[in-house]
């Protein structure tokens, strides 16, 4: 795999990226968690816009992957400052958003930021405000007096080492939510959520189909696909689900 480029941010962070020339609309992937743009999707969407002779960009937030900083450091708007920059710099003219999991709310933010530059939205597993209603929430009093009196907590995850989440993190999170104020979506957007997900369940999809309001919004449940979302079945989803938000666009 060739090595990325770099991107340096207005907030002077150094973002890794890799994209290519196409056909527009062009495709941005906006990665989870803890992810990278190396990981099984982002790679399949590539592959499938080579193909098909489509624009397509992926990158790494700062302290994801090959970027700069470390993950403790930062927090959703951070990531958010992070794929507006890169979609600004680096593509042209209105681009589909593809965001999995934390990248769902990232690109429902930035469909409320960055107007006609988002054509469309297509979101796999997306976890809209997930520090106040997945953590925060269901933290005990413990937790919660850890995470605010000593900077942060250690969470167990099946990924891998323990994530860490800081105070910072649950602060900012709070003033990034989507789900409390109204959140119109005048643009094509496809949903797609995994009955199996034990990240995400299928509350967050059905409270987020509700609550958005637009004319062209459908979300697709596949039964048994867990949150990874990325057997051959699911990626032939995704692209799909693409497929159909550039023909809308």
């Amino acid at each position: 795999m060739a090595e990325p480029q770099y991107l340096d941010t207005p907030q002077g962070r150094r973002l890794a990226w890799h994209r290519f020339s196409g056909r527009e609309p062009g495709v941005v992937f906006l990665g989870g968690l803890r992810s990278d743009m190396t990981g099984t999707k982002a790679v399949h969407l590539e592959d499938w816009a080579r193909r098909t002779g489509r624009a397509f960009l992926r990158f790494d937030y700062s302290g994801h992957g090959a970027s700069s900083g470390q993950f403790t450091e930062g927090c959703i708007g951070d990531w958010a400052e992070d794929a507006q920059a890169a979609i600004e710099a680096l593509t042209e003219g209105p681009q589909i958003l593809v965001g999995s999991s934390m990248g769902g709310w990232i690109s429902l933010l930035l469909s409320q930021r960055m107007g006609a530059r988002v054509a469309g939205l297509v979101t796999i597993a997306a976890a809209p405000d997930f520090t106040e209603d997945g953590m925060w929430a269901e933290w005990s009093e413990e937790q919660r007096k850890q995470c605010m009196e000593k900077g942060q907590v250690a969470l167990p995850s099946e990924y891998g080492e323990d994530m860490i989440v800081t105070r910072r993190m649950i602060e900012d999170g709070r003033d990034q939510l989507v789900l409390r104020s109204p959140l119109p979506l005048p643009m094509p957007v496809r949903m797609l959520q995994g009955t199996a997900d034990a990240d995400v369940p299928m509350s967050v999809a059905l409270r987020l189909l509700d609550h958005a309001t637009g004319d062209d919004i459908r979300l697709e449940l596949v039964k048994g696909a867990d949150h990874r979302f990325s057997d051959p079945a699911c990626l032939a989803t995704i692209t799909r689900a693409v497929e159909e938000v550039l023909s809308h666009a």
